[in-house]
């Protein structure tokens, strides 16, 4: 190992505040088989994510994309998994996240299913599979819990997807919104730019997270939005906000664990 990567996994290990570095000492040939490994948190759930915004605990979150990295999300106590569509350029080598389809997501949230036991696991709808309507949402969102082994669903959208979130819900699958830059339509956002910059663009957003937070969504992604914007949605809202690229104000945080690694060099976040 590097130097230069060593010295990025402590400085992780430093702002997350949880051990990362045990997880890959732990073991040193993965041709013997792994001990079974005792549970020894108790499973993440909405009403713990809750609790947490009740009381203003940071909520951490954080992607995994197989059963290793998986394993690395469960062993350093990140609070929420999410299986985000990101592994379609992190993982697989696309330009972007839309080629992904819900079997390639379905066959990525299993593995990851089997190594992350104690977090709650949000699979990403894929590009393609939940817009035309919301009884696409609704088949293809019981397929990830069903299939995929997960404990609830992010799509990208505000206003123009609150039915659909409403729809999810109503039958008792969560649903995590995300506004802001939604990667999925970044050729219509002009690429991966930050948004709300201005005064209009700020105001729609609001709407955005109130229309979501309405729909039932338990949760809201607030990727690459000014940090001011991003704080003030937050207090305006009465469910937990995860920042990406959106400041320190939001009630929470989620990287892409191949990000935060260092691991991912073709694409580096500001």
């Amino acid at each position: 190992m590097s130097v230069t990567r060593l010295r990025t996994l402590i400085l992780t290990q430093k702002v997350l505040s949880r051990p990362i570095l045990p997880v890959f000492a732990s073991r040193f040939y993965s041709s013997r088989p792994a001990e079974p490994v005792a549970q020894t948190r108790s499973k993440v759930s909405i009403k713990t994510i809750q609790t947490m915004y009740r009381r203003k605990e940071a909520i951490s979150m954080m992607t995994a994309q197989d059963y290793p990295s998986g394993l690395v999300v469960d062993k350093a106590g990140i609070d929420i998994c999410l299986v985000g569509d990101s592994l379609a350029m992190v993982t697989l080598g696309y330009d972007s996240t839309n080629p992904l389809t819900v079997e390639d997501m379905l066959h990525h949230c299993r593995a990851v299913a089997r190594g992350c036991k104690s977090p709650f696991v949000i699979a990403d709808l894929p590009y393609g599979s939940y817009e035309a309507s919301p009884d696409d949402a609704v088949r293809v969102s019981l397929r990830f819990m069903k299939e995929g082994n997960c404990d609830a669903v992010k799509l990208e959208g505000g206003i123009e997807m609150a039915e659909t979130i409403h729809r999810i819900t109503r039958i008792g699958i969560p649903v995590i919104g995300h506004i802001g830059l939604t990667p999925q339509r970044q050729s219509a956002l002009g690429g991966f730019r930050v948004q709300g910059k201005t005064a209009k663009q700020a105001a729609a957003l609001l709407q955005d997270a109130l229309a979501v937070q309405e729909a039932g969504a338990f949760a809201v992604v607030i990727e690459a939005v000014p940090e001011e914007i991003a704080g003030y949605i937050t207090q305006k809202l009465k469910v937990p906000t995860i920042g990406i690229g959106a400041g320190v104000q939001c009630s929470g945080q989620v990287l892409v664990q191949n990000d935060a690694l260092g691991l991912f060099d073709k694409f580096v976040p500001k």
